[in-house]
């Protein structure tokens, strides 16, 4: 139930004062309804965009499983072991932050995808350069996994922040500034009622004597 917001007196200026403050916050509760439905119309986005990385992964490593096996059985696994100690370390990932609707989202710089390693090792077979392949994608496909699912939780968070806003406003802050309004319009109306009664009972005293 609306309530009559504290610290009010049954002044006209106070009435102005009410009434700037319900319009201000009747204007930014329609631009966090905006801001709202544009962030969960993005994350939705989003969502659908990680699910489908989630899917391209799954089946790229798969593949690379797959491949591995078949270089494995070709090779023998101490030779493959031993190219797998020879690769060079990843390298940093290095990221920036771009902007949706005030929320600040990290944009992973991807590496460059690994060129096919060329070894001149006799073990070498087409099945090893195929799972190399497949790692090496799968690897830019996780980050930007990791890039979409950040995305889709800070999003996901700063929703539930300007749902709580915009439900403050809508149940509690505009139907109280709006109660209030009526309330000081009531009294102020109520005391005018009054003044111009006693003018009128003291007119007609004076018009007695």
């Amino acid at each position: 139930m609306p309530k009559i917001i504290e610290g009010v007196h049954l002044t006209r200026m106070d009435l102005m004062k009410t009434k700037n403050k319900m319009r201000l916050a009747t204007k930014g509760h329609k631009l966090l309804k905006e801001k709202r439905d544009a962030l969960i119309t993005e994350f939705f986005k989003v969502v659908d965009k990680a699910k489908g990385i989630r899917g391209e992964l799954s089946e790229t490593l798969a593949h690379g499983r797959t491949n591995l096996i078949k270089a494995k059985a070709l090779a023998g696994s101490p030779e493959i072991e031993s190219i797998a100690e020879s690769t060079p370390p990843a390298k940093e990932i290095e990221f920036s932050f771009r902007n949706i609707m005030g929320v600040k989202i990290p944009q992973i710089v991807e590496a460059d995808e690994i060129e096919g390693m060329k070894y001149t090792l006799i073990f070498m077979t087409p099945k090893l350069e195929e799972a190399m392949v497949n790692f090496s994608t799968a690897s830019q496909q996780l980050i930007r996994l990791i890039e979409s699912e950040e995305t889709v939780r800070r999003v996901g968070s700063e929703i539930k922040k300007v749902k709580r806003r915009t439900n403050a406003l809508e149940y509690l802050l505009i139907p109280n500034l709006d109660f209030t309004r009526k309330y000081i319009e009531f009294r102020l109306q109520e005391i005018e009622r009054e003044n111009f009664f006693r003018l009128k009972v003291i007119k007609r005293k004076k018009m007695r004597r």
